[in-house]
């Protein structure tokens, strides 16, 4: 009798799923804004992505965002980042104080003069995975226009799997305007980096149709 109840009662746990990791639902979001040149001046179109992403995020997700400068593989270059509170009234206050951080940002910033978009990268991939969200989301802002101080070494593979990896409002460069071919060229050769270590690639430049943004 004492086996048989032993043996239904490990039927059930096995029926239940017992001892499997739950699937984690929450969303990790890592934007990164160029400040090269005249992108500056596109900034406040950043601004209403970041609100609208601000508010579909919620309890136990991750967000974070910091400019491409010169050198962008450090946290200094992190302008606002917080991992929202279970509590409904403290995501409230945390989503007000990441608004008014990228706003004194927006009202501030400086050109930079190098465009370190690799480096930013990087250092959305290490903050996302130690964040270990269940889903990983990279948001470019910028002409994907890469440009290097002297010295600064790039040319290696970035590991995105499990990672979807946005550009938005990729303005066009004056050469492109002459050279249609290396604005084609200049996304086709990003979408190669992320989709040869197994990320997905989309890019969205008509900023009023950000419903499935996330």
């Amino acid at each position: 009798m004492r086996n048989g109840i032993l043996a239904t009662f490990c039927v059930l746990l096995i029926s239940c799923g017992a001892g499997e990791t739950p699937e984690k639902t929450n969303i990790g979001v890592y934007m990164l804004l160029d400040t090269s040149g005249t992108y500056t001046e596109e900034l406040s179109k950043a601004e209403q992505i970041i609100r609208y992403t601000l508010s579909q995020l919620d309890a136990t997700d991750s967000f974070a965002v910091a400019r491409i400068d010169t050198g962008s593989f450090s946290e200094k270059d992190i302008i606002a980042k917080a991992s929202f509170d279970d509590r409904p009234s403290a995501v409230n206050r945390q989503k007000r104080i990441f608004a008014q951080q990228v706003s004194e940002f927006v009202a501030n910033a400086k050109p930079s003069p190098y465009t370190d978009i690799t480096g930013g990268l990087l250092q959305a991939v290490e903050f996302l995975n130690e964040k270990d969200t269940g889903k990983k989301t990279i948001l470019i802002f910028s002409d994907l226009k890469e440009d290097l101080a002297e010295g600064y070494v790039r040319d290696f593979d970035i590991e995105f799997a499990g990672f979807n990896v946005i550009a938005l409002n990729v303005t066009k460069l004056r050469s492109d305007n002459i050279n249609p071919r290396e604005y084609l060229e200049r996304l086709e050769e990003w979408k190669g980096r992320v989709e040869k270590t197994g990320g997905e690639w989309r890019v969205i430049n008509d900023l009023d149709g950000l419903e499935g943004l996330l």
